[in-house]
């Protein structure tokens, strides 16, 4: 699966998007406002991350008077789902499931999340193979099943 540049978005960025998303649309005076409280960062700062945003899609910019206006691109869960797919892609196969249930373990999750996980997992059960292909270098995988380090 090919990521678009416009999804790869930095931690300080997502900072940037979390306020518009928020708000639906914002100046970057206004992102600089309440960037300026949370990370005490500079209204230069704000609008260098807010250009990088436009640059890769994640935001639009539309003319209102003498300012822009700033409106998300794309949803708050398309970046989500991106993010996460980028995450898991880059981690070994065998050790996948102990990372989700380190996350899911450190998560605070509401009841229904928690029914729902539980029901997506055991359809998913259902058909999931006995063990998953390893994704490791060939003939040097250090985490054949059973060998695994539990780091």
């Amino acid at each position: 699966m090919e990521i678009s540049p416009a999804l790869n978005i930095s931690n300080a960025e997502w900072q940037v998007m979390r306020i518009i998303w928020t708000l639906g649309q914002a100046s970057s005076q206004t992102v600089s406002q309440l960037l300026a409280k949370k990370m005490a960062w500079k209204a230069a700062t704000v609008k260098t991350l807010v250009g990088r945003l436009v640059k890769k899609g994640a935001l639009t910019a539309k003319r209102d008077g003498k300012r822009y206006l700033y409106q998300p691109a794309i949803s708050e869960q398309q970046a989500m789902n991106t993010a996460s797919e980028m995450f898991v892609e880059q981690l070994c196969q065998h050790k996948i499931g102990k990372t989700l249930e380190k996350m899911i373990q450190e998560t605070t999750l509401s009841q229904q999340d928690i029914q729902d996980l539980i029901s997506m997992l055991q359809a998913k059960q259902k058909t999931a193979p006995k063990e998953v292909p390893c994704n490791c270098l060939p003939n040097k995988c250090q985490c054949q099943p059973g060998t695994c380090q539990q780091n």
